[in-house]
């Protein structure tokens, strides 16, 4: 079913995911803010849904900072006419052994992907508010969220938080007819998983590619996953099909993590 004349806020849509997932809701119907910490590549975007007919506005925020994130559903309700759907997809990796961890980077990524989602669903959801009618709050995990990897602890103790706040946050909202679900990728080839990989090697020895083709081995349909492949279960939890799924973490990850 259709999202046409909805609006989309999607963060992290200057590449990968975000940006198959704003072509995507755009290819549905909707008008779509497109948010990121990269002016140019956010752009470029905002080029691209416009083409497909859909309106777009293309705004730079660190979703780290909660003020950023309020203005960019601000400006998105006014500049765009409404705002109906808000896609937390702003991410960062994180590969290194528990022992080697450092405080930095535990702040850096608690604060992108855990702090990302938390001020995305709650200013998301005052918004919905403000507006009288419900809505729909996406976010981010991954099958790390639901399994956690050596060498990914920190990054999967994000997604396993994310899935709390998805879960918690689908039950402060259901009275206000806001759904709040979570989409949990696999191995998408993305510039995420070049980094994840090229890490690995620098780690193990491993040849370049090697840990990348190891995963994709793994899965049942028996091939990597393309951003386009996420996009398509966005769609679904941003439509009006979903309307009585709520606090759930999806895998669409091509069968390799089962639960």
């Amino acid at each position: 079913m259709s999202i046409k004349g909805k609006v989309a806020l999607i963060t992290g849509a200057g590449q990968g995911i975000g940006r198959a997932i704003a072509l995507r809701l755009a290819s549905d119907g909707a008008d779509i803010s497109l948010v990121d910490v990269n002016g140019d590549r956010v752009d470029a975007v905002a080029d691209e849904v416009r083409a497909v007919g859909a309106k777009a506005i293309s705004l730079v925020a660190d979703v780290t900072d909660r003020d950023q994130v309020q203005t960019a559903v601000d400006r998105t309700e006014r500049e765009l006419g409404g705002f109906d759907i808000i896609v937390n997809n702003a991410g960062i990796a994180q590969v290194n052994p528990i022992a080697d961890v450092t405080p930095e980077e535990v702040s850096r990524i608690l604060a992108v992907n855990v702090e990302g989602v938390l001020w995305g669903i709650q200013v998301g959801a005052a918004k919905f508010r403000e507006l009288g009618h419900g809505g729909k709050i996406i976010n981010a995990s991954s099958i790390a969220g639901h399994e956690g990897f050596p060498m990914l602890g920190v990054y999967s103790a994000t997604k396993f938080a994310v899935r709390g706040l998805t879960q918690a946050a689908a039950k402060e909202y259901a009275s206000d007819g806001i759904t709040v679900n979570a989409y949990c990728p696999g191995v998408v080839g993305t510039d995420m998983w070049v980094t994840i990989d090229e890490r690995f090697a620098a780690l193990t020895g491993a040849p370049k590619g090697a840990t990348f083709d190891k995963f994709v081995g793994g899965i049942a349909l028996g091939r990597a996953q393309t951003p386009e492949d996420v996009a398509a279960y966005v769609s679904y939890l941003a439509g009006p099909d979903s309307d009585y799924m709520t606090g759930q973490a999806g895998l669409i990850d091509g069968g390799l993590v089962y639960r």
